[in-house]
């Protein structure tokens, strides 16, 4: 695997994992009782985003060393999923 082809594929990872952290330990004014006017009772009361970002970190990084592993030792090649798509092709 190349720098550039894992690069990308971390960077994928991250962003998904980003949606499924985020969540973690939020807490919204509504909870915390103390709405600021103009906003909605859903938004959070402290975002907390660096915590969250390093937590993002260290899920993407294990997903991703996982991911490495597998194409690196042969686990995960093209063959592993043999969809194949029927292409019409258009006779002329």
């Amino acid at each position: 695997m190349s720098f550039t082809f894992g690069l990308a594929i971390y960077f994928i990872m991250w962003w998904l994992t980003l949606f499924m952290v985020l969540p973690f330990g939020l807490r919204t004014q509504h909870e915390q009782g103390e709405v600021v006017p103009g906003t909605p009772e859903s938004a959070p009361s402290t975002p907390r985003l660096l915590r969250v970002f390093l937590i993002n970190t260290a899920v993407a990084s294990v997903c991703f060393a996982i991911f490495w592993a597998g194409v690196e030792y042969g686990w995960l090649d093209p063959e592993t999923f043999p969809l194949t798509l029927p292409i019409d092709v258009p006779k002329v």
